[in-house]
């Protein structure tokens, strides 16, 4: 017997099941206004919850971006998410365009790969920077003639890291000009850029709504805004769109995070605001994959649920050529793979 009670006594001096044994203290419970906690949980307003997906709910569209791959490995990792997200039926699928026009035969190339090898809808991205109209056009006329029907049409970043955007001598002056120059190189669908924190370069919330609306007037089908991670931000941006006379539809862009540093880095470039909750929420994850994968898609979730719930049946994803949180999210939001699809095996 007293053999056992060493026994068990070495175990606690081992695994700290005491204070000699290097167990941390129990966390204590902290102490707020001095009301008992059941009292205290009970003063508070209720919050109500999100309201439940019915089953007969129709399960909002979606659509995807990829960036094209510069390397052999991280071409086979794009084409492992295409593969990936095919399964869910996506409306369309676009391919970026590097700063200026920087990766032009990495996006065609990746474009006319989709149409040949793929049921998907691809949708090419085309911008403004140092290119003439001739040259834009004949590169849109060239996308028409294999197959490509969908444009995202972008005014583009300076070629120049930090710098600003100066017009081509010959070429389009914005993105409103390159709308008008694509309807008339074919009858593309158009989609175009939209910014719920406003562009770093307009001149004013104001300004900037007047040239989305410059662009959809020019013929563009839809607006997909930049990222942005405050649901309320984006409801009230198209509150002020349909205030302006804007009724296509202004489809949220998501990104959700897997890396919470690139992420971060990503806001600042583009205006986009890095709410101090979200902070809070990645705090302390830098060194853990597995939890700061989990919180990423719990926040991003938790977003495309209120944008759900407040009426929004349609989303841009910013997957970053990585499927697992997108796929996840998108099941969230009701979408299922169709069966039709293969699956790719792991």
């Amino acid at each position: 017997m007293s053999d056992l009670k060493d026994d068990i006594s070495a175990r606690r001096d081992v695994s700290g099941d005491d204070e000699a044994g290097g167990r941390l203290p129990a966390r204590a419970r902290p102490e707020r206004s001095g009301m008992p906690a059941l009292e205290r949980w009970l003063t508070g307003p209720r919050v109500a919850g999100l309201p439940e997906v019915s089953a007969d709910r129709t399960p909002p569209l979606l659509s995807f971006e990829f960036f094209p791959p510069r390397t052999e490995a991280l071409e086979q990792q794009l084409w492992a998410c295409i593969r990936r997200l095919e399964t869910l039926r996506p409306s369309f699928v676009s391919v970026t365009y590097g700063a200026g026009g920087s990766t032009q035969a990495r996006t065609h190339d990746t474009v006319t790969r989709l149409v040949r090898e793929t049921a998907l809808v691809p949708a090419a991205h085309l911008t403004c920077v140092d290119a003439s109209r001739g040259a834009v056009d004949d590169v849109a006329r060239r996308y028409w003639d294999e197959g490509v029907r969908h444009i995202v049409a972008l005014r583009g970043d300076p070629s120049v890291k930090g710098g600003r955007f100066e017009a081509h001598a010959e070429g389009y002056a914005n993105a409103a000009e390159l709308v008008s120059g694509l309807r008339r190189v074919a009858p593309f669908e158009i989609s175009v850029a939209a910014y719920p924190e406003v562009h770093p370069e307009a001149a004013s919330a104001r300004a900037d709504l007047d040239n989305l609306k410059r662009k959809l007037d020019a013929g563009a089908t839809r607006a997909i805004t930049q990222l942005f991670f405050d649901v309320e931000t984006y409801l009230r941006f198209i509150d002020s769109c349909l205030a302006a006379g804007i009724t296509a539809p202004v489809v949220p862009g998501i990104m959700p995070v897997s890396n919470f540093g690139s992420a971060r880095r990503f806001a600042e470039a583009c205006g986009t605001r890095m709410p101090d909750w979200l902070v809070r929420m990645f705090a302390g994850t830098e060194t853990d994959p597995q939890t700061r994968h989990m919180v990423g898609v719990a926040v991003a979730a938790e977003q495309v649920r209120l944008l759900q719930a407040n009426g929004v049946d349609e989303f841009h994803f910013y997957t970053l050529n990585r499927p697992d949180l997108t796929y996840a999210i998108a099941h969230i939001l009701g979408v299922r793979p169709d069966p039709q699809v293969e699956t790719p095996k792991a």
